[in-house]
């Protein structure tokens, strides 16, 4: 399989997933949606083709750092959370991805 072909069935993979979770979610079906969101498919399949494409011990630094960056995705959504009916849609989910920036860095830094 072509580099090219690989690439655009990952991104077939992924699109599908979020298409999924979309539907789901617009529904109202917020439980589903959730969980489409974060079952360990898309974690999964990405660990086992880095596994296949690079080996094992970048699978294993890939798991490693998204055990690092739970910290930061809680922050995430415990903030969308809290602020979505006070502040609106567009300034929780500024406000939500600051802080994940934010969060990210300060993990970033800790790790040096």
């Amino acid at each position: 399989m072509s580099e090219w072909m690989k690439y655009a069935l990952y991104f077939t993979i992924g699109g599908v997933m979020v298409s999924v979770s979309t539907y789901l979610g617009a529904m109202g079906r917020g439980f589903l949606a959730a969980f489409a969101s974060t079952f360990p498919a898309i974690t999964g399949v990405t660990i086992v083709l880095i596994y296949l494409n690079g080996g094992s011990e970048h699978a294993y630094t890939y798991a490693k750092h998204l055990l690092w960056l739970l910290p930061a995705w809680v922050v995430y959504v415990a903030f969308l959370i809290l602020t979505l009916n006070r502040l609106g849609f567009w300034f929780s989910m500024i406000g939500a991805l600051t802080l994940y920036m934010g969060v990210v860095a300060l993990i970033k830094l800790a790790l040096r």
